[in-house]
């Protein structure tokens, strides 16, 4: 083993995400020292994630060098680690598209990163550079683990484990980590005192285990106490990430119909349904302060903030960061040091739960070492939690079909089946739908979808 590893970051444009990710890792001392190959196809973007991480590298002590690259197989020669976050299409045209021509349709979404159409158009643009990725790394890393955080994750991890097997990678969100900490805000406990056995699928896993440790160091189940908390009005907190239109009120709606706590927030969990957002009932998106349109909000507000972030670090001297939520420097640091952590991530169900699909994508704790990331057997699930599970992996299923196959029937069948459009539109209207979004796209999706 080298005395240092290679990390390439691809898709190093996404400026905040890569100073969240690196900032962890320049504070890891077997990392200081890494190489950090910077790769993104928009140059301007590139130079700017430059000035930030070789801030950070400098405000850490770290002692690694930096290359920038917009060519993908240089950036990739000899890397240990490949992290992957980009957005195909990006904001504009490819979310917006994905928004405007459903709301034509008569469908209205939150996020549209996971499922739904606005799930399936993502898959389909980005799926195909993630295999060119793969591809690359076969040829010039393949020893080299990828962490992947490109939604929509379930479809994404799927399609790389099912034609590239022999690459190491895992799928990566801070959903199960990040809502430990909200319940513990919610409940005004230290977020350290919980321990908790998580499992399901991306955006839709659930807390099978939720506990907190006791004055004594015993654990007491934490249910009771954050159904309480509910029911008296005193959870969820409001505006807990600075976001007054996510209220959280879905998923512990959703808590107190299925006795456990699902991981990824409200606004994504209300789209995965089909109870949530229907037409002409104003009355359920107001009694759940569901928010439409929320991530073309927040994309809108985050290029602002960006802006004004950056000229700030371009003039700052130094640049410090609190440690982040993610887990890939906790993965990098395992695997090249032998220290083992447990982290939880997306990969292939080889017997891991026994009542979701094998071969399907699942989430699950893993543990990580010299030996490489070891997923966890589970075993099985509540049986109501893995029928709702199966809703969403109809999808997953039809929709990686129909990548791998190049079917195109596949994709209607993929929107047919997914909950939130089923509840909202006709076969037909699906149809010209799915019609309408691939015209628009365009270019961005495969030539074998647009024949």
């Amino acid at each position: 083993m080298m005395t240092a590893p290679k990390i390439t970051f691809i898709g190093a444009g996404s400026t905040i995400f890569v100073k969240n990710i690196l900032g962890d890792v320049f504070h890891r001392e077997a990392l200081k020292s890494a190489h950090v190959a910077l790769m993104d196809i928009d140059e301007t973007r590139l130079e700017e994630s430059h000035i930030v991480v070789r801030k950070l590298m400098d405000s850490a002590g770290a002692s690694g060098r930096i290359t920038c690259h917009t060519h993908q197989k240089a950036a990739l020669q000899d890397a240990d680690f490949v992290v992957v976050a980009f957005q195909i299409g990006g904001y504009e045209p490819c979310t917006v598209t994905d928004f405007e021509v459903c709301k034509r349709h008569g469908l209205e979404q939150t996020i549209a990163d996971t499922l739904g159409p606005g799930g399936i158009m993502r898959a389909l643009r980005t799926i195909p550079h993630l295999w060119r990725i793969c591809e690359d790394m076969m040829e010039v890393c393949p020893k080299a683990t990828m962490l992947n955080y490109v939604n929509p994750m379930a479809m994404n991890t799927w399609a790389m484990y099912a034609r590239y097997p022999h690459i190491k990678q895992v799928g990566l969100c801070h959903s199960v980590q990040g809502t430990a900490e909200e319940l513990a805000r919610d409940l005004n406990i230290d977020p350290t005192s919980l321990r908790y056995r998580c499992a399901g699928i991306n955006h839709m896993a659930f807390y099978l285990e939720l506990e907190r440790k006791t004055a004594d160091g015993t654990y007491v189940n934490l249910y009771p106490e954050l159904l309480a908390a509910y029911d008296a009005g005193q959870a969820p907190k409001p505006n807990i990430h600075g976001n007054e239109r996510c209220q959280n009120i879905v998923r512990y709606e959703m808590f107190k119909k299925l006795g456990y706590f699902v991981t990824e927030s409200s606004e994504h969990f209300a789209e995965y349904t089909p109870w949530f957002i229907k037409p002409g009932r104003e009355d359920l998106i107001a009694r759940y302060k569901v928010p439409l349109d929320e991530y073309p909000k927040r994309c809108v507000e985050q290029l602002a903030n960006w802006h004004k972030e950056l000229e700030e670090y371009k003039t700052a001297e130094r640049i410090d960061i609190k440690p982040s939520r993610e887990y890939a420097s906790t993965i990098m640091n395992a695997l090249w040091t032998g220290e083992p952590s447990v982290i939880y991530g997306n990969v292939r169900n080889e017997g891991l739960i026994d009542n979701l699909p094998q071969g399907s994508c699942v989430e699950v704790a893993c543990l990580v070492d010299a030996n490489g990331i070891q997923p966890t057997k589970v075993g099985t699930i509540p049986s109501h939690l893995a029928a709702m599970m199966q809703t969403n992996i109809n999808v997953q299923t039809l929709l990686t079909e129909a990548i791998l196959t190049e079917n195109r029937d596949r994709v209607y069948h993929a929107a047919m089946m997914d909950p939130h459009t089923a509840a909202v539109l006709g076969i037909e209207e699906i149809y010209a739908l799915v019609d309408d979004l691939i015209a628009a796209h365009g270019d961005w999706l495969p030539a074998w979808l647009r024949r």
